[in-house]
């Protein structure tokens, strides 16, 4: 029985949250909310739960149909997005939205290859073919930077087509990962504690290169070369920023949390400003964990002098972005139990005493819209309290340590959307692709 305080708390959320029921209208004071805003970051509470899923992909559709949005940008590899980024907009082999996102063969596998996503990618394919001759089309982008091996292959794959000699320079400066075959931590890990040399200096090299030739590059295949160039540069920088990353995997947990965060605004600006050459102001929605998207200012990750994407998002655009958050109670989630492990649907706990989770439960309303911007409850809401965050592996036995941590909710996100029950994504089956491990992620558990 909650006390009185949150009893009364509770029931002034009620009075301004918005009911959601499963229509078109639902989202309708989200996008006012939204207004002219250029970025539209999209959380989610676990990486393995149908409604975040499937709810960004609503609102993000309406944002595309109805505000001209020009591309979705996700927690993902750059070269694994760029392969379905191809798919919707037509210019590809893959004949489904299913092959398309069969580059996403890393653990964990479900994240990307899932019912949800194969729908909205469906959805995108279908739009863009329908735009008529010089209509904007919209775009997928991933935005991390595990992608070492791929990314460095994709750079010299570009420059075999453009520039043959280049392509023999560049690799013989990734030839200094080879060592290492695909397995990149041990390359972090000896070239960190000085058992081998860095490829620094080499990747350095390619990308300064890479950059010198853009004018005879881009130019000799008009438009078309304007798009292959940005994705070789972005898979160059990739490289640089994962060196750096594998290496900085071995100190301190925020100086590789605070890399990996910067790197990925910065590919969202690049993403933003070669889409603003073509379009003349881009527009961007954003599909990252709550733990990336919402202000870290607002959270304890500050007091250990990390920050994210939601921070410097807002650093960079001030008032035209807007941070969107999801929570649930309980319900199922997939998520796998060890890193590397198989995945399977797991019961999700009821939210801890104290929580957000907890408080949202007892306003009684199976799923709601709760704007944070500007609402007569976001001074109650700057309080700390306990938020759960879900990675790709969840922990119930150590609940409070793995998932949970302090946040200031009205200062974290612009608004919030709620559900109360939840259930877990549906992946897809799996394509006869290698299954490489991925880079495991530090508290919270696999984000």
């Amino acid at each position: 029985m909650p006390s009185k305080p949150e009893s009364d708390l509770g029931q002034q959320i009620r009075k301004v949250a918005h009911v959601m029921t499963g229509a078109p209208a639902d989202y309708d004071p989200l996008l006012d909310l939204i207004g002219d805003a250029s970025f539209v970051l999209l959380g989610e509470a676990s990486h393995g739960t149908h409604e975040f899923y499937s709810t960004r992909a609503e609102i993000t559709k309406r944002l595309i149909q109805e505000k001209g949005f020009h591309a979705v940008a996700v927690e993902a590899d750059w070269p694994d997005a760029h392969r379905v980024n191809r798919f919707v907009r037509g210019e590809s082999e893959d004949t489904s939205a299913d092959e398309a996102l069969s580059g996403f063969s890393r653990f964990p596998i479900w994240m990307w290859r899932n019912r949800e996503v194969e729908q909205f990618i469906d959805w995108l394919h279908g739009y863009n073919q329908q735009r008529q001759l010089g209509d904007t089309q919209a775009g997928f982008y991933g935005l991390d930077l595990y992608s070492l091996n791929t990314s460095r292959q994709e750079v010299v794959r570009y420059l075999d087509k453009v520039d043959p000699e280049a392509a023999q320079r560049a690799r013989y400066r990734y030839s200094c990962f080879d060592h290492y075959g695909e397995d990149e931590q041990a390359y972090g890990y000896a070239a960190e504690f000085g058992i081998s040399a860095s490829c620094e200096q080499e990747v350095v090299q390619q990308l300064k290169e890479l950059q010198r030739r853009s004018y005879e590059y881009i130019h000799r295949d008009g438009s078309a070369g304007e798009d292959d160039f940005f994705s070789a540069e972005i898979n160059a920088r990739v490289v640089l920023d994962a060196e750096k990353y594998y290496r900085s995997m071995f100190g301190s947990r925020a100086s590789s949390w605070n890399l990996r965060d910067r790197h990925m605004v910065d590919t969202l600006q690049a993403v933003a400003e070669h889409l603003d050459r073509r379009y003349g102001r881009s527009r961007i929605a954003v599909w990252e964990h709550n733990s990336h998207l919402g202000d870290a200012r607002a959270t304890e990750m500050s007091r250990g002098g990390e920050w994210n994407v939601g921070q410097l998002v807002r650093e960079r655009y001030d008032d035209n972005c807007r941070l969107i958050g999801f929570t649930t109670y309980t319900g199922t989630v997939m998520a796998a139990t060890t890193w590397g492990g198989s995945h399977e649907s797991r019961r999700v706990m009821p939210g801890m005493d104290g929580s957000y989770e907890e408080l949202f439960h007892n306003v009684d309303i199976p799923s709601f819209l709760l704007p944070l911007r500007n609402s007569p409850v976001a001074a109650k809401l700057r309080t700390p309290r306990l938020e759960r965050a879900i990675g790709v592996i969840y922990r119930p036995d150590t609940e409070r340590i793995s998932h949970y941590f302090n946040a200031r909710l009205a200062d974290q996100f612009d608004a919030v959307i709620h559900f109360d029950e939840t259930r877990a994504v549906e992946p897809l089956a799996p394509r006869p692709e290698p299954v490489v491990p991925e880079v495991p992620e530090t508290y919270p558990v696999g984000v």
